[in-house]
Parts: structure tokens; C-alpha cells; sequence
């Protein structure tokens, strides 16, 4: 069964990505499970919010044992997944034993709709990289990445239109969180089983990205999509800032930055941002696309690294002229 996570900072076009793969008649998914930030917590340290402590590392969290939180959280999960008759009475004591029952609950439901793959995603597990890719080596990661102003005019915009609390904080709170979000989609440039994805090309070119997508999870182009996504990945009524993103048919949103932040705050903006156009370069230079912002000379530095399965690579698209490479 094959395993993959679609991560990226809220508001990045996850959904889309999600709803996209969704249509593929080989792919299972669901709605967010939120299921490491649950299990393990830490999660607005990780994200960088200011006066964040991070979870305690106490002596059973070193030998491995879950929260008492976390145990409660998973049982939750699991209810919700399997429902009441199925649920287990007591959550495994140990961390690497409630991943692998997570893994197993996602194939058996996969499985039962006749699925050979499931895309899980939840926007914060980009934070909780290398816990999962401890606990499933092989699992596959989808980095969504979108402009950083673009992410923070359609934050305020879902705040102000829905009042939902979990937009809120700030654009200072949300300028950290979206760089945060961008050093580790840049530390994974380059990396097995790990693949990114820019929503501007997605809607300009979304047969090619498609392909792309394709190509890395080892799934058909030959096969009929859905017209439109069918499982349920989401709830309007609950979540109605994801209603334009759920029928899996990637179009061109209105910009909504010029119309939330007038110039002195964009280039206010701007100066705190990181780069989001030297994140692209630096990701075509990687997988030797020609679509540059940057010119060869203002490319940033970059090293080879060493892959253990360079066939899995070639397969994925992971190449680049002379190998692999990774940001220094």
C-alpha cells in the first residue's frame, strides 16, 4: 500500500492537491486526521509562535511512550475512522506501535474501497517530518507551496469572512509561520521521496503537473478520472473556505492581495517574507526545470547529495543534470 502525506503552511492549496489525487480511482483519502500534531504535541513551538514552550522530553518520553493525551487523542481518531464497534479499548503504550496501527487503519479503509494508495493530509505535519519518516520509511511526502503574500491575504481574508480562531494571531505570527514552513520545504529539495509542488504551476499547467505527481506516487495517466472529487475530504458547512478547492479541479483564484493590503504594507511584507521566488529556483534548478525567476548567476549554492536508491529517484523525477542536489 502506498503511503503519502500532502503537507505545506494552511491556506498553501493542499486541499486542491488533495481533491486533484482524490479523483484517480487508485487513491483513497479522507479529512485531516491532524494525527501527529495529536500524538505528539509541541505543535506551536514547531510552528515558531512566540512564547511557545516545547512538549517535555520526560524519561517515558525518551523510552518511547505515548502522552496520556496523546493515547486519548488516537482512541478519538480511531472512533472516528472505524467507528464505535471497532474501536479498541485501550491506545498502545508505545509511540512506534500507535504509528503503525495509524498506517494499518489508513490501508484497511484504502483496501476496502478497493484503493491501492492513500494520500492523508494535514498542512501542519510538514512540522513533523522526521518523526513520521521514522516511523514510515517509505512513506512519500507532497510539499504545497504558494507565495507567501498570496497565504497571508487569503488567511486574513477566511478570518475576517468566517471569524474562525484558527486563522487568527496576526500577520507577524503568520510572516513566522509561512518562513518557517519555507526553510523546511527548502531543506527537503532534493530528498527521496519527497516532492514539491507549486500551486502557480498546478493552475497554469496542470497537465504537466499532473504528469509530475503521477510519475513520483507510481500511479497511471491512463486510466479515467472522476469528474469531479466524490470522497468526502472535507465539510463546507465546516470548513467553508475549502468549497471552491473540493471538486479536484485546479483554476486560477482571484488575487486577493490588493484588494486586503494596500502598498506600504505589501512592501512591509516583502522585506519580512522569505524569498518564495528563490524557494522556486532553487527547486527547478534541483529537479532541472527551465522555468527560472532567478538568472543562473543569482541562483543560490548548491551541493550534491548522496541517494540510496537512485532507480526510485529516476522513477520519481528526481533528477537533475549531474545527480541530485540539496540546498546548502
Amino acid at each position: 500500500m502506498q503511503r503519502t502525506f500532502v503537507v505545506g503552511c494552511p491556506r498553501s492549496g493542499t486541499t486542491i492537491v488533495q481533491a486533484m489525487l482524490a479523483r484517480h480511482p487508485e487513491v483513497f483519502t479522507l479529512p485531516e486526521t491532524g494525527f501527529f500534531p495529536r500524538l505528539l504535541g509541541g505543535l506551536h513551538y514547531r510552528l515558531g509562535d512566540e512564547g511557545a514552550r516545547p512538549a517535555r522530553r520526560s524519561f517515558a518520553r525518551r523510552l518511547g511512550l505515548t502522552r496520556r493525551y496523546g493515547r486519548r487523542e488516537f482512541l478519538a481518531l480511531q472512533r472516528s475512522l472505524l467507528g464505535d464497534g471497532h474501536q479498541s479499548k485501550r491506545a498502545p503504550l508505545f509511540l512506534e506501535t500507535c504509528v503503525a496501527h495509524f498506517g494499518d487503519m489508513l490501508d484497511d479503509l484504502a483496501e476496502k474501497a478497493g484503493r491501492s494508495a492513500w494520500i492523508e493530509k494535514t498542512p501542519h505535519h510538514l512540522l513533523y517530518l522526521s518523526e513520521i519518516e521514522q516511523y514510515m520509511p517509505d512513506a512519500r511526502f507532497i510539499h504545497v507551496i504558494r507565495p507567501g503574500m498570496d497565504v497571508l491575504a487569503s488567511i486574513t481574508d477566511a478570518e475576517l469572512r468566517y471569524d474562525n480562531k484558527s486563522f487568527g494571531g496576526g500577520l507577524m505570527q503568520w510572516i513566522r509561520r509561512w518562513n518557517r514552513a519555507t526553510e523546511i520545504h527548502r531543506s527537503y529539495i532534493g530528498a527521496r521521496n519527497h516532492h514539491l509542488v507549486f500551486l502557480e504551476d498546478l493552475t497554469r499547467n496542470p497537465a504537466d503537473e499532473w504528469h509530475r505527481l503521477c510519475r513520483f506516487l507510481g500511479l497511471s495517466t491512463s486510466v479515467e478520472l472522476d469528474q469531479t472529487c466524490h470522497q468526502n475530504i472535507a465539510d463546507p458547512k465546516t470548513e467553508p473556505w475549502k468549497r471552491d478547492a473540493l471538486s479536484g479541479l485546479p483554476h486560477q483564484a482571484d488575487s486577493k492581495v490588493e484588494n486586503l493590503f494596500g502598498p506600504q504594507l505589501r512592501e512591509w511584507l516583502r522585506e519580512r517574507l522569505t524569498s518564495y521566488e528563490e524557494l522556486y529556483a532553487a527547486s527547478s534548478l534541483a529537479y532541472n526545470r527551465e522555468d527560472y525567476f532567478l538568472t543562473p548567476e543569482q541562483m543560490p549554492k548548491m551541493l550534491p547529495v548522496e541517494t540510496a536508491d537512485a532507480d526510485a529517484d529516476v522513477a520519481a523525477g528526481h533528477t537533475a543534470a549531474g545527480g541530485r542536489y540539496r540546498v546548502a
